[in-house]
């Protein structure tokens, strides 16, 4: 089947995302960097940020071998899957890193040149820093795109003429979905231990006990936190939405690709629908992005709204042309498919609203934890728990509906889960997913910006700029934890949307895996389940055959070990960032102790050192964590078969989606509320109420910035091994 022209709009917004990155980062290389001592103070961040993403490169690199070489033993000698899987395993690793390098190496030429710009006005260091955080944005979208394109070209050459070529080209693609999604979980879990280990360690001892501001340069550990910034909330966060980003239009190409599989015509159409969506999105997102300015003296609100006009603007145009782009296409029930994918818009905007109420300093929730530190920390603990926990609220609620409103759009709202039904709706709640993400260029844009700013901060502090410098930094750092924490929160919100998506693209894969292994008369035939034809079965005679219901006990255990795998990898992870720390404020402490001066600022802390244990700790801890990931779903898969790999993932979806909003807004709020102390309420900084909201954040950092992102990644990544090794599960005979 020949591709259609309107595809080759998906390569072209692809390399005009790459080249507005590089316009961007040309735009902030052409500002001045400061005096010399930013200048100094932005090459120890550099210099450190680039020594620790070469080593866990390394590491990772070593994973990645021998992932392939067992994907390359299941294609090749057990002919369990199909060969190309190893390739677009390592292809889709291969640009996820891509994409967080290019992200931090902006992000950290842009810190003090933002620190700069603030000394001239608050306009300017926005722009300066949003800009820049817009290069993360739209190399993630055009790699993503460009590595989504390039495969479908490839492999459509390879397949010509299959009659089940579209099936078999998106269930492959989808493999490249988890070397991103392995890729993003070593960033996000290696990241998020290297910054909070340096955070905790200059934070406890610095700011409580030494009583030092925030990134005085007296404290040992403030080179490393500012490391930490970029190499978790940048790489970290990049690599974890490409693979939100690419997993979106892969399943939803996937289930387009079951979901008309009667219809050739439509079907190549439902294919390539999600990927031109996305492509246009990229061209809205730089509209967006030209559009986010500010005034002098902006308040906190002037600032979120400065954001929201690009990312609103972005967001309406996107739900506009869905409707021309689907139309224009010839898709069966354009309308209502175009529903639903307002329906994932409107439901990111939502969860986005939702998040901002409830970490910002701006509203009630954030303002009550800052009030609560007035009888201690073990106070603002407590508030800082109960609110995250309320918080989960409002996007599961929002989730629910949206699941249901995309999935009835799409199929012309009809109750009847038939096949053709439910193949519509799935396909449906998949295109939400691409909805939600695909105005990634700027969405992300907003999130990168705020490692940024927070650089700047600590550039401006270290280099004893005026007092006005630090304050207009410190306006651009409390909007960065607010648009982080709703980045956060729309990363887990269209990961839900993808993994309940990729539950229907797990089905496929078994089909085809069943296809390998049937007798002469086109039956798979199982000792357990007996007979089925793969060929001519639905979804619904799948679930049936495999017995995938609630009264089976192998769903039930499935669920149940779903559900623990969120909180155990949520556990190892902050007990990794806690060993960590413990060793940070030994550091710091002896430091203290043995050099002498330090504190009266007549010696040099020896900052290398600390930034070497964060790097040490973050590579030793963040292996197991990430390799148990991918090895529960084989072991489900391999113990319990497909209905209990359905369980899995199942389990670990609600349980990990909660969980993830809970941790990420808990942490997001207790770090504002101390952001509100100091900005001189309830007794200011230095202040017992002070070292209360301290405390609070110290435990909300792993919280916020470690476990809860890796979560969103954890959902899919089961979900990816699972499809990828679902030959495997058939082979074993469950």
């Amino acid at each position: 089947m020949n591709i259609p022209s309107v595809f080759w709009l998906v390569p072209i917004a692809s390399v005009c995302a790459l080249g507005m990155a590089w316009y961007f980062f040309r735009q902030m290389m052409r500002e001045e960097e400061g005096t010399p001592r930013m200048a100094e103070i932005a090459e120890y961040v550099r210099r450190g940020a680039m020594a620790y993403l070469k080593q866990q490169y390394r590491v990772v690199l070593i994973v990645f071998i021998v992932l392939a070489l067992i994907f390359s033993f299941m294609a090749y000698v057990l002919h369990v899957q199909n060969p190309w899987v190893p390739f677009a395993f390592l292809t889709g690793g291969f640009f996820s890193g891509l994409a967080g390098f290019f992200g931090m190496k902006t992000a950290t030429y842009a810190s003090a040149r933002t620190a700069n710009a603030a000394r001239h006005s608050m306009d300017r260091g926005l722009r300066v820093a949003f800009r820049s955080g817009a290069v993360m944005g739209l190399v993630v979208v055009g790699l993503g795109l460009l590595d989504i394109a390039l495969w479908f070209i490839v492999l459509n050459s390879v397949y010509h003429g299959d009659a089940k070529m579209l099936i078999i080209i998106t269930t492959t693609m989808l493999t490249f979905g988890m070397g991103a999604s392995t890729q993003a979980l070593f960033a996000r879990v290696g990241g998020g231990i290297y910054t909070k280990a340096a955070d905790v360690g200059a934070d406890l001892v610095g700011k409580v006990e030494a009583n030092i501001p925030e990134d005085d340069p007296r404290n040992p550990a403030t080179i490393a936190d500012n490391v930490g910034d970029n190499v978790g909330d940048v790489a970290g966060m990049g690599a974890d939405l490409y693979e939100s980003y690419c997993g979106s239009i892969l399943s939803t190409a996937a289930l387009g690709a079951t979901a008309f599989a009667m219809n050739p015509d439509m079907q190549m159409r439902a294919v390539i629908a999600p990927m031109i969506i996305a492509a246009v999105g990229i061209f809205l997102s730089i509209f967006g992005i030209f559009l986010v300015r500010t005034k002098e003296g902006a308040t906190m609100k002037d600032l979120l709204h400065s954001l929201g006009v690009g990312t609103n603007a972005s967001a309406i145009l996107i739900a506009v042309a869905s409707f021309v782009i689907l139309y224009l296409l010839g898709i069966e029930n354009w309308v209502g498919v175009s529903f639903s994918v307002v329906t994932g818009l409107v439901a990111g905007v939502i969860i986005g609203q939702g998040t901002e109420y409830y970490t910002s300093h701006s509203y009630k929730p954030t303002q009550k934890i800052a009030e609560s530190s007035q009888t201690g920390a073990a106070t603002v603990i407590i508030k800082g728990i109960g609110t995250g926990m309320i918080s989960t609220m409002v996007p599961v609620v929002t989730i629910s509906v949206a699941i249901l409103l995309s999935y009835l759009c799409a199929n012309g709202f009809s109750l009847s889960m038939d096949s053709v039904s439910m193949s519509h709706g799935l396909y449906g709640i998949g295109i939400a997913a691409v909805g939600m993400l695909s105005t990634l260029g700027i969405t992300l844009a907003t999130d990168a910006y705020g490692p940024i700013a927070d650089n700047a901060g600590g550039n401006a502090e270290m280099s004893e700029l005026e007092p006005e410098v630090r304050k207009r930094t410190d306006a651009l750092d409390a909007l960065g934890n607010t648009t982080a924490a709703t980045g956060k929160g729309f990363a887990i919100g269209s990961a839900a949307l993808t993994a309940l998506a990729l539950l229907a693209s797990y089905v496929e894969e078994v089909k085809i895996a069943m296809e390998r292994t049937v007798d002469a008369a086109g039956n798979f035939v199982s000792d357990t389940y007996g007979a089925i034809n793969p060929t001519t079965a639905d979804i619904a005679q799948f679930m049936d055959y495999f017995q995938v219901n609630l009264m089976n006990p192998k769903v039930l255990v499935g669920a149940f070990i779903g559900g623990m795998a969120a909180f155990l990898f949520c556990g190892l992870t902050m007990g990794a960032v806690g060993r960590a720390a413990q060793s940070m404020v030994e550091e710091v402490r002896r430091q203290f102790r043995e050099i002498k001066g330090i504190l009266e600022g007549k010696g040099t802390p020896d900052y290398s050192r600390c930034v070497e244990i964060s790097t040490r700790s973050a590579q030793q801890e963040m292996i197991f964590p990430s390799l148990l990931a991918i090895a529960i779903p084989i072991v489900v898969g391999m113990a319990l078969g497909v209905a209990g790999v359905m369980g899995l993932l199942v389990g670990g979806l609600t349980a990990g989606f909660t969980l993830a909003v809970f941790m990420a807004n808990s942490g997001g709020a207790w770090d504002n509320a101390k952001k509100m102390v100091e900005e001189g309420n309830f007794g200011g900084k230095g202040s017992a109420c002070h070292k209360a909201t301290i405390v609070g954040d110290t435990v909300g950092d792993p919280f916020k910035d470690t476990s809860g992102p890796s979560l969103n990644i954890l959902i899919k990544l089961m979900s990816m091994v699972s499809i990828v090794m679902a030959g495997l599960t058939i082979a074993c005979g469950m």
